[in-house]
């Protein structure tokens, strides 16, 4: 597979031009990679407006996921924007004010999202979850729902994978949806490599319309890389407005090099990826076996991602993850509970030997029995909107109860809001800010 963005980067950087251009650095190297870092020189295309080189590697990157896909180097965070953008947008053209169902564990970008768009969403709450992280929801569930709705969604919206390794029943969800005559939009930024298994696990293929990934979170791509998803049986309408979406909230400086790592990931993925993926996967699953043996316990069923039941083994997700560390092993994320451990065919068997001699070095001890608090069903005050340009003051999370969550008051990762922008704090709230440490929240004034 041809890569037109690196080869014309390539050519433009050995032809010695004098760069009377942006950026400022000229071509001269203090990191190393400057003279391959340009921005919209002739010949170079332009991201929202592609008709050349990126339109060209963006075709290539749709055959090879089966969709009509357009890049981001903002990260998934652009794409989930552009979603509820594209999917505000056909409400209104049919009269309807927006509506999202969805499930409650969604990253943060999507409360602001809603916030800037003026969205209304309905919050789907699991039956049971391991976590507030893993809150996702049932096809039954789902139905329950829409039996009681009032009012039909513009769409459904479904985090997954989760950050835990949880993955939803997209097919089946995607039928109801589809009965319901409703959209599925997906968050799958940890889900781009599910495309290239031997038996695709991608949303799109499983009757999403529209899905975000981040290509940097599983693929060999620079942070930033990530693609927006069409379904080509989704109405057409969101295609012809998709450039313009992710125009809306883009920069006008989106980065070369990260759209040459775009570019050259196709190649990748044509040429060796699935070979090399479905051999890394055989052997990361006889590994988890064999520490499964010893008395580790994992949850999630997403093949690249090893989340530790930390508790089950003796131990925090914390206390694991500070263990490793000092084994110069580093992990993805850790709390209280659980110590995630994100893997790709790049980590080859020689690290995921290291990583299984490293674990299996651990001794085992006491089960710890404390679970994590129970988030109640929230209490919406006032929109998401209304919270979010409100006037606000921080203070201790001692002095919250009652008050109304004025922001997300959540790092990334795992960038999954405890309490959203607009609800009341109550008793549950405030035992997950002293579970997972959180000591100041920001409350409507």
């Amino acid at each position: 597979m041809k890569t037109p963005i690196c080869d014309f980067v390539r050519r433009y950087a050995e032809s010695d031009s004098l760069r009377l251009h942006m950026p400022g650095h000229k071509g001269a190297s203090l990191l190393g990679i400057e003279q391959l870092d340009i921005t919209e020189i002739c010949g170079a295309d332009s991201l929202y407006e592609a008709s050349g080189i990126i339109r060209e590697s963006e075709e290539n990157a749709s055959r090879l996921f089966g969709a009509d896909t357009f890049y981001s180097t903002e990260g998934s965070s652009l794409c989930i924007r552009a979603m509820l953008y594209l999917a505000t947008k056909k409400a209104l053209a049919e009269g309807k004010r927006p509506l999202i169902a969805a499930s409650r564990n969604v990253h943060k970008v999507f409360i602001y999202a809603a916030a800037m768009l003026d969205i209304d969403i309905k919050w789907l709450y699991p039956k049971s979850a391991e976590s507030y992280i893993s809150s996702g929801i049932s096809v039954s569930s789902l139905e329950e729902y829409f039996a009681d709705a009032k009012e039909k969604p513009t769409a459904v919206y479904l985090t997954s994978p989760d950050y835990l390794g949880n993955t939803a029943d997209i097919a089946a969800i995607s039928a109801v949806c589809k009965r319901e005559g409703v959209l599925l939009l997906v968050d799958n930024a940890h889900g781009a490599y599910l495309k290239f298994l031997p038996e695709s696990r991608h949303p799109i293929d499983l009757g999403a319309d529209i899905c975000c990934d981040s290509a940097h979170k599983t693929l060999p791509a620079l942070t930033g890389a990530a693609y927006l998803h069409i379904s080509r049986f989704a109405p057409s309408f969101f295609r012809e407005n998709a450039k313009d979406a992710l125009a809306l909230f883009g920069s006008t400086s989106p980065s070369y090099l990260i759209l040459q790592s775009l570019d050259a990931v196709n190649k990748y993925i044509a040429e060796v990826y699935k070979e090399r993926l479905a051999s890394f996967v055989r052997f990361a699953l006889t590994c988890r076996e064999k520490l499964e043996a010893h008395g580790f316990t994992f949850c999630g069923d997403e093949p690249l991602k090893m989340t530790i039941h930390a508790k089950k083994y003796g131990y925090l997700g914390t206390e694991f993850a500070d263990i490793l560390r000092s084994k110069n092993i580093e992990c993805e994320f850790s709390d209280p509970d659980f110590a995630v451990l994100m893997l790709t065919p790049e980590t080859g068997s020689e690290g995921l030997k290291i990583l299984t001699d490293a674990l299996l070095s651990i001794p085992r001890k006491a089960e710890i029995e404390e679970g994590s608090p129970v988030l109640g069903m929230a209490e919406r005050a006032i929109s998401i909107r209304e919270a979010l340009f409100s006037e606000s003051e921080k203070v201790p999370v001692e002095k919250s109860l009652g008050r109304v969550s004025a922001s997300a008051n959540v790092s990334c990762p795992p960038a999954v809001p405890i309490v959203v922008c607009g609800e009341r704090i109550d008793e549950t709230v405030l035992k997950c800010f002293e579970y997972y440490g959180i000591d100041e929240i920001n409350v409507v004034k």
